[in-house]
């Protein structure tokens, strides 16, 4: 197929919708903190990191032993996603335990797994 096959060759412009879609818009503060939440999320150990924290809250450790990592790399991954918002901790004892700080990380991270397998041709629903 050729390059310019997908840009559009002619100067049409439907004013009227794109005045619509431009006031549903969100600002465009919104769209960077937005565009941070997917940046965040591109990194796989913090996926592995989420996906484990949707199913059980998990310390330090657990999740250093689950990802065959060092609790200090689990511990820069989990700063970051704290500082995101993405997850939050509690303290117990000497022990310190994260959770994600509310259903819709689960939410996205399942929504896309179904898109992805849909993609992928295999259209699971789990």
């Amino acid at each position: 197929m050729p390059k310019n096959e997908y840009i559009c060759d002619c100067q049409a412009v439907n004013e009227k919708l794109v005045e619509q879609v431009r006031q549903s818009m969100p600002e465009d503060s919104v769209l960077s903190r937005l565009a941070m939440f997917y940046k965040i999320m591109g990194d796989g150990t913090r996926c592995k990191i989420l996906w484990a924290l949707a199913e059980n809250e998990l310390c330090v450790c657990d999740l250093a032993r689950l990802l065959s990592m060092t609790k200090s790399s689990i511990s820069h991954q989990l700063r970051l996603l704290r500082e995101q918002g993405t997850v939050r901790c509690r303290k117990d004892g000497r022990a310190v335990y994260y959770c994600l700080d509310d259903d819709h990380v689960k939410s996205i991270l399942q929504t896309t797994l179904i898109h992805i397998r849909h993609k992928q041709g295999g259209c699971h629903e789990d």
